[in-house]
C-alpha cells in the first residue's frame, strides 16, 4: 500500500512538473511560432498551425544587420563574464578562507544592490558615460554588465569555495605554494564545475540584459535586446517581424542551454553531497 502511495504521489509530482514546465515554455513556442506567420496572420490571433513562411526572417536579415548585434552580445557576455571571474575569484577566496566578523555582512550588502531598481540610478551611470565618452561603446557595456551581476558571481563562488576543504590550501602553503599557485593551480581546478555553471550563470544573464543595452547604446555597440526592441515603431508593433528577431536572438542561449545544462546542473549542486 505504501508503495502504491508512493508510487502515485511521484506520477502527480511528475504531472505537476510538465504541466509548470508547458507554461513557461508556451511563451517562447508562440513567438516561435508567429515569427512564421504573416504580418496578417500575426495580427488576426491565436493560431498553433499557421501557414508557414519565412518573409519576417527575409526581412529583418535584409533590412537589418543581424550579425553586427550578435557579435556585440557575444563580446559583452563573454567579456563580462571574463572580467568578472578575474575580480569575482580573488575576492571569494579571500571571503571564504580568510573571513572575519564583518565578511557576512559584505556579502549581503552586495547582494542588496542586486534589489535596487535600475532606473534609479540611471541619471548617474548616464552622465558618467557622457564625461568619460563610453556611450554606445562595447568596452563602456562590458565594464558596466559585469559590475552589474559582479555580486551575484560573488556569491556563488563564495558557496562553492566554502566546500573545498581549507586543509588542502594549508598543505600547499606548507610546500611553498605562493598565492597565485594557491588559487590558480589547487583552488581554480577543483571548483570547475562552480566556476563553469556560474560561468554560465553570468553569460546567460549579460546575454538578456536589456535595460543598460537600449539606454546606453545606438548602433556601434547595440546587442540583440535593442536589435528586438528596432521593431517598435512610432507606426506601431510588427509581431511577426517583432517574434522572428527575438527568435534569432534567443536561439543561441536556448542552444547554449540545451547543450550545458548538464554542466549547468552539476555546478548549481556542487557540494550539495558530500
Amino acid at each position: 500500500m505504501a508503495r502504491a502511495v508512493t508510487r502515485n504521489t511521484r506520477i502527480g509530482w511528475t504531472i505537476v512538473a510538465w504541466a509548470v514546465a508547458l507554461v513557461i515554455f508556451f511563451p517562447i513556442l508562440y513567438t516561435i511560432i508567429t515569427s512564421f506567420k504573416s504580418e496578417q496572420e500575426a495580427i488576426a490571433g491565436f493560431d498553433l498551425i499557421p501557414s508557414l513562411t519565412l518573409e519576417s526572417y527575409q526581412t529583418v536579415q535584409t533590412q537589418n544587420n543581424y550579425f553586427r548585434p550578435f557579435m556585440n552580445s557575444v563580446i559583452l557576455a563573454v567579456g563580462s563574464t571574463l572580467l568578472a571571474l578575474i575580480v569575482a575569484i580573488p575576492a571569494a577566496w579571500a571571503m571564504a578562507f580568510s573571513p572575519t566578523r564583518h565578511t557576512k555582512n559584505i556579502l549581503m550588502w552586495m547582494l542588496s544592490t542586486k534589489m535596487m531598481p535600475a532606473v534609479a540610478v540611471l541619471v548617474p551611470i548616464y552622465l558618467i558615460f557622457l564625461r568619460f565618452g563610453l556611450m554606445d561603446t562595447r568596452i563602456g557595456l562590458t565594464v558596466l554588465l559585469m559590475l552589474i551581476n559582479l555580486p551575484i558571481v560573488v556569491w556563488m563562488l563564495y558557496t562553492y569555495f566554502r566546500e573545498i576543504p581549507g586543509e588542502i590550501l594549508e598543505a600547499a602553503r606548507m610546500d611553498g605554494a605562493s598565492l597565485r599557485d594557491e588559487i590558480l593551480y589547487i583552488l581554480t581546478p577543483m571548483a570547475v564545475p562552480g566556476i563553469a555553471s556560474t560561468m554560465l550563470l553570468n553569460v546567460i544573464l549579460a546575454w538578456n540584459e536589456a535595460f543598460w543595452t537600449i539606454q546606453l547604446t545606438t548602433t556601434s555597440a547595440a546587442p540583440l535586446s535593442a536589435f528586438i526592441a528596432s521593431f517598435s515603431s512610432p507606426q506601431g508593433l510588427f509581431w511577426a517581424k517583432l517574434s522572428a528577431a527575438s527568435t534569432m536572438a534567443i536561439a543561441p542561449i536556448l542552444i547554449l542551454g540545451w547543450f550545458s545544462q548538464k554542466q549547468l546542473v552539476r555546478g548549481l549542486t556542487f557540494g550539495a553531497v558530500k
